[in-house]
């Protein structure tokens, strides 16, 4: 398991009492003492405790004293819990990106919302290598186990496909050929 990282930034008395407890705890303690050390560390999976007014720190927990190390570990790791959330809730797909938890799909600055079945069919194609067959998409999307003819799968993405047209203008989010459906990222 890699252990996340928990900067103190210029608090020495806190940085000593979670560096002697660090074995406990499922992080990194580490200190900074100047701006330069924080800001080549800002864009990084960090987090940030703080008792000084800095502006808009990133991943950063404000500390207020008195506190109790019990209360700041719990906010700790519910802010390591939404990071790790953040971070699996969005998926690049090329010009698009895909939001899981809010079920959006974003191209520029526009965006549509999605169905849960529309999501699985992208996340299936976005998996697959090459063209995927309208069999494969209703065994492991669907969930059809039978040779039943049934338009399931050609109605879903002409749907989608219409929801993207309408919204981005865009027609070659999802692409077609005799062997199946391929996502164009």
């Amino acid at each position: 398991m890699i252990k996340q990282n928990l900067i103190i930034y210029s608090n020495p008395i806190l940085y000593e009492i979670l560096k002697e407890i660090e074995n406990e705890i499922e992080y990194n303690v580490e200190e900074f003492l100047s701006d330069k050390q924080l800001r080549s560390e800002e864009s990084s999976q960090s987090i940030v405790l703080t008792n000084k007014k800095k502006g808009k720190i990133l991943n950063s927990i404000e500390l207020n004293f008195p506190l109790k190390v019990s209360k700041l570990i719990e906010q700790v790791n519910i802010q390591f819990i939404k990071l790790k959330t953040k971070e699996k809730s969005s998926l690049s797909l090329g010009k698009y990106e895909i939001n899981l938890n809010s079920r959006l799909l974003n191209f520029n600055s526009n965006s549509i919302s999605l169905t849960e079945k529309e999501i699985n069919l992208i996340l299936f194609l976005n998996n697959s290598k090459d063209y995927v067959s309208i069999n494969k998409l209703q065994e492991e999307v669907w969930g059809y186990r039978s040779e039943m003819e049934t338009h399931t799968v050609e109605t879903h993405i002409h749907r989608l496909r219409k929801k993207i047209l309408n919204a981005f203008s865009r027609d070659d989010f999802i692409l077609s050929n005799k062997s199946g459906y391929y996502l164009n990222k």
